[in-house]
């Protein structure tokens, strides 16, 4: 059976500056860490980044690729199964409670407090949002929620509320379901 192929060059300084964010902030991002913990010399870190922002929108969209990927995975299934409300809102949860990748939560808060303060960041930040907005559009249209896209800004805006008192906390993923279903039958009438 072959062996998977290593990471690319540009891949691993991407998920290596996605870990040093999520473990000691945007301010431990230097050329120098960043290429250590990738494993690459400086000059092959500033040949595929010139410059910070450059390195910082870049990790921040491989994030965003990646979940995007995960939510449209989770939605297929969904679908598959022509779920209840009920039953949505609860796997919703579940997938929360599940997620426990807090390095990835912990990068993408952080990189979007990169981006309110650095405007070439805001395109990127604004692009993760409007993914999460798509897909709870789409779930929303699924379970027959009239005006869907009104309504997903509220869907993700809880969902993240959530998630961040999660990580600040500690506590688990309970109440989720019960968040969704409010803002789902409220939107209902």
């Amino acid at each position: 059976m072959p062996t998977a192929a290593p990471p690319d060059t540009r891949e691993r300084i991407l998920r290596s500056t996605v870990e040093l964010i999520a473990s000691e902030g945007v301010s431990a991002v230097t050329n120098r860490r960043v290429a250590g913990a990738a494993e690459v010399s400086l000059g092959s870190l500033t040949y595929h980044f010139p410059s910070q922002t450059d390195l910082l929108r870049e990790s921040l969209l491989l994030f965003v690729g990646e979940e995007v990927e995960r939510q449209q995975a989770i939605a297929a299934e969904l679908r598959g199964r022509n779920p209840s409300v009920e039953q949505v809102a609860a796997e919703v949860e579940r997938v929360v409670q599940e997620s426990g990748d807090r390095v990835q939560q912990l990068a993408e808060i952080e990189l979007h407090l990169r981006a309110a303060r650095d405007p070439e960041l805001r395109d990127a930040s604004r692009r993760c949002f409007e993914a999460y907005e798509g897909a709870a559009a789409a779930a929303l249209e699924m379970l027959g929620v009239p005006e869907p896209g009104r309504h997903a800004r509220t869907v993700v805006a809880t969902m993240y509320g959530m998630g961040l008192r999660r990580l600040g906390t500690g506590a688990d993923a309970s109440g989720v379901a019960e968040a969704l279903l409010t803002i789902v039958r409220g939107a209902e009438r």
